[in-house]
């Protein structure tokens, strides 16, 4: 893309925001939603509030990362206490765990607004995630939430651009889906759980691993993945022994490492095809 292609898109994204009286950004601190609370800001000022959940699937990082980039950006920011855990259909994690978190945001986001001075919420939704396995964003339709960046033509690789443009420090960040998405599907959503998924994944980074899952397989199988080049570190001793005694002390009790490396979103194929169709984003 062009400097000026860039330029258009950015303005057209500006624009689009613009014409909103006042929005809440669903603000999780990634680079999608960064973009759209940066451009919220720019268009708006203090018509714009940038909106994070907090609940045992998010990773207390990413919470401090959430409101750094809130701070650095300049605009307003309100933390939402979620209970989607308390949720069974969320609990069950049946595939359709996305949907009734999402739900559960924007019924909360939904009941502040007017508190919050805005009648629009808005997503970081791009282009990019028309078409695929998208439960949230059938929630975001139910809720009428807006999608600013697909409205203007944004891919992701057009949102990476821009925040790059922007210097924000997200820019190159990779996905980080909420710890609730490493259980396989069918094994329940608990916060202890989470809370061991999260621990889990602070040790690999504690070795260097900035990308990293722990899946989560029935009988307290942690399934590591790491890219391949890192698995015969992992595999030897002193890191192997090191590794498998911290996922004891956690509660494993058996610790696998994923010959294939890394693959964001691939527990996405264990889900029915019946839910997929149900559940896929307009594309």
């Amino acid at each position: 893309m062009t400097p000026a292609d860039l330029a258009a898109k950015r303005d057209s994204l500006l624009a689009h925001l613009a014409a909103f009286p006042g929005v809440a950004v669903a603000f999780s601190g990634g680079v999608d939603s960064t973009v759209v609370a940066k451009a919220a800001f720019l268009a708006l000022g203090t018509r714009a509030v940038a909106v994070t959940a907090d609940s045992p699937s998010v990773p207390r990082s990413e919470l401090a990362a959430a409101r750094e980039l809130a701070a650095l950006i300049g605009i307003r920011h309100v933390v939402v206490g979620t209970r989607e855990f308390d949720n069974p259909d969320y609990a069950r994690n049946d595939g359709t765990r996305c949907y009734h978190c999402k739900s559960e945001l924007y019924d909360r986001v939904g009941e502040l607004l007017p508190e919050l001075g805005v009648d629009v919420m808005v997503s970081g939704a791009n282009l990019d995630d028309r078409g695929d396995y998208r439960p949230g964003l059938t929630a975001a339709a139910e809720h009428a939430v807006r999608h600013p960046l697909q409205e203007a033509g944004f891919t992701k690789a057009d949102v990476r651009a821009l925040a790059k443009a922007w210097d924000l420090p997200v820019w190159d960040k990779p996905a980080s889906p909420c710890l609730s998405s490493r259980l396989v599907p069918g094994l329940a959503a608990t916060p202890e759980r989470t809370g061991r998924i999260e621990q889990a994944e602070a040790f690999l980074r504690s070795l260097g691993l900035a990308d990293c899952r722990v899946r989560y397989h029935e009988g307290d199988l942690a399934r590591v993945e790491v890219p391949l080049p890192d698995l015969p570190r992992l595999a030897a001793d002193p890191v192997r022994s090191a590794l498998a005694e911290r996922f004891r002390d956690l509660g494993f009790k058996f610790v696998t490492l994923d010959l294939e490396g890394f693959r964001s979103g691939n527990l996405n194929q264990l889900v029915s095809l019946e839910l997929k169709s149900r559940f896929a984003a307009p594309g």
